[in-house]
């Protein structure tokens, strides 16, 4: 009988249409012993006889891919992939997939939280108030200021048409833009440069490459208004912490807030310290709804591809197709 892993953590032991999918095919289903995210070296003691992983943000290195030599389906549970060797996968066969259309709703959702608890100061006015203060004072609107979408992909159209609502003015920086989209819905398209000058809030909504790794800089950073706030739901290394914490401190910008970090859970981060952010645990994606639909997603290609059949809209390295481990 087959094996499939089942790593993420907010999967651990959850029963989904996502296990019966994988036991309807024949799959046995494995769980890792301690629910958390696991390490390299976790991954190399779990993964040795399992045909496919429903994975999380676990790292499938070329190591971990050495040492599992019956591996098929790596199914991320998601849509980025950058804790996956992508060319390591290729080079042994191994299919990568990614969940795209099930989580944009839950990230644009979490975005406007983050978006509403920066101008409502709403952590600090909770802990405020539960400290017996009564302090009341000007709050910043959203309506009539400047959205800039960094990425305008699912997610980040997600996010535009909630700005639309919110009374806000649209602008995108997006390299391959959906031109009708953005006329249907009034948005601009900008360079970058152009949108860091102009935004009120910058939302990154780009997939972490080596082209976007540190795009958010000091050089960057110094081109926003020195009112204006960063928000980050995609990936951690799109910004360079060291720069941002500097830009916090002097004033440069007026704040941020983050989902994610360049090193997850940030233990010891600056980023901990400084009053003019807003942080949550890189958890914008997984709602209720979205994490059974990207894990139901996942499960799907698992069992496609094992059967024989391609999920073209789901595959990461089409080029692994030709080579596929049997």
């Amino acid at each position: 009988m087959p094996k499939v892993l089942i790593a993420p953590l907010t999967l651990a032991k959850i029963e989904g249409e996502h296990l019966q999918t994988l036991r309807d095919a024949g799959f046995e289903l494995v769980f890792p012993a301690q629910p958390h995210q696991q390490s390299e070296a976790e991954l190399l003691a779990l993964l040795p006889g399992m045909t496919a992983s429903v994975a999380g943000m676990e790292p499938y290195t070329a190591r971990v891919l050495d040492a599992c030599p019956t591996l098929r389906v790596i199914a991320r549970v998601g849509v980025g992939y950058d804790a996956v060797d992508i060319p390591a996968a290729t080079s042994r066969g191994v299919a990568v997939t990614i969940a795209p259309g099930t989580n944009q709703d839950a990230v644009a959702e979490h975005t406007f939280g983050l978006l509403l608890g920066l101008t409502r100061h709403l952590a600090y006015k909770h802990n405020s108030m539960r400290a017996g203060r009564w302090e009341r004072g000007i709050l910043l609107p959203l309506r009539g200021t400047t959205l800039g979408i960094v990425g305008l992909g699912r997610i980040g159209k997600a996010v535009a048409l909630r700005g639309a609502a919110f009374g806000m003015k649209l602008i995108a920086y997006e390299p391959f833009p959906d031109k009708a989209f953005a006329a249907e819905h009034k948005v601009e398209l900008l360079s970058l440069e152009q949108l860091l000058t102009r935004s009120d809030f910058v939302s990154l909504h780009l997939p972490l490459d080596e082209r976007t790794r540190y795009l958010i800089n000091r050089q960057s950073l110094a081109l926003m208004k020195k009112t204006a706030f960063l928000v980050n739901t995609a990936r951690g290394a799109l910004v360079n912490e060291g720069d941002l914490v500097e830009a916090l401190r002097s004033g440069t910008i007026a704040g941020a807030a983050l989902d994610v970090f360049e090193k997850e859970p940030p233990i010891g981060s600056p980023l901990l310290t400084l009053e003019n952010v807003l942080l949550t645990p890189h958890e914008a994606g997984t709602d209720r709804k979205s994490l059974q639909d990207m894990a139901l997603s996942a499960a799907r290609a698992v069992v496609d591809i094992c059967a024989g059949q391609w999920p073209t809209e789901k595959i990461v390295n089409p080029a692994v197709k030709d080579n596929l481990r049997r």
